[in-house]
């Protein structure tokens, strides 16, 4: 795993503002976003709850997979061109996680 992407996951669920090369880790009050060469891919929302949401942005790429994949509680993986998402078949469209 690249150092960029544990940095920015540790920003991201630390909601601590982050920014490096293709990486932003944006805090705003209501939740933290994570954005990969411009496009949005995860949200931590600061419901009781901690909701966590993510979305490929139509981008499925390695290094949106590696992004996501060191969130806590997602694991992604692909097989013959099919992505899945915990174990099940996932589009990249936006889902929430927990």
């Amino acid at each position: 795993m690249r150092k960029i992407t544990i940095e920015s996951v540790m920003a991201f669920m630390e909601a601590r503002p982050f920014k490096k090369d293709n990486m932003t880790i944006e805090v705003l009050p209501n939740v933290t976003i994570m954005t990969l060469f411009g496009n949005r891919i995860a949200y931590r929302y600061n419901d009781p709850n901690r909701t966590l949401s993510i979305t490929t942005c139509g981008w499925k790429s390695a290094t949106t997979k590696e992004r996501l994949n060191a969130i806590p509680g997602v694991y992604i993986n692909q097989k013959k061109g099919q992505w899945y998402l915990n174990g099940e078949v996932w589009n990249g469209n936006l889902i929430d996680i927990i």
